[in-house]
């Protein structure tokens, strides 16, 4: 993988998706997205939608484990204090050739530089929420955010 390249794919994703819906309700709708198109692929994932620090949406599907839900609350934990997506975390340490702990001190236990959670920004930059998954591998989880995200925005257009 060509890790320059897939860190500029990943941004351009994430600046598409500036400016969702914003709201419990939209929180909702979007939590009941990614359920919708984890059951068409047959993936069992645990997802959570957060809105100003509180939790708003989450299922454990079955098939699930309780380690889905630690991976889902450390990953959100990343992309939220970076205000960016964990995936892109993680390709940012891949090609420092680091780790989140090594380069900024926070827990491993806490944090999680793996794909799967997104910041849900709005077009001036305020990130107001996130959106996580846990259950396929991560770039996977990372690509099923952003493909639901996508849709969300332009069905709510």
């Amino acid at each position: 993988m060509d890790i320059d390249a897939e860190r500029a794919r990943v941004g351009a994703q994430e600046h598409a998706l500036c400016g969702a819906p914003r709201g419990a309700d939209a929180a909702w709708q979007l939590g009941c997205r990614l359920r919708e198109a984890a059951q068409a692929r047959g993936a069992a994932l645990a997802i959570e939608v957060r809105l100003a620090g509180h939790t708003v949406f989450f299922h454990a599907m079955p098939g699930t484990a309780p380690s889905h839900a630690d991976w889902v609350r450390r990953k959100r934990n990343t992309a939220e204090w970076h205000g960016t997506s964990s995936y892109a975390v993680a390709l940012a340490m891949r090609a420092a050739q680091t780790t989140l702990h090594d380069k900024t001190g926070l827990p491993v236990r806490d944090y999680a530089a793996y794909g799967g959670s997104v910041a849900l920004r709005s077009e001036d930059g305020v990130v107001w929420g996130s959106a996580t998954v846990s259950g396929l591998a991560q770039r996977e989880d990372h690509e099923l955010l952003v493909e639901v995200l996508l849709d969300w925005i332009g069905a709510a257009a």
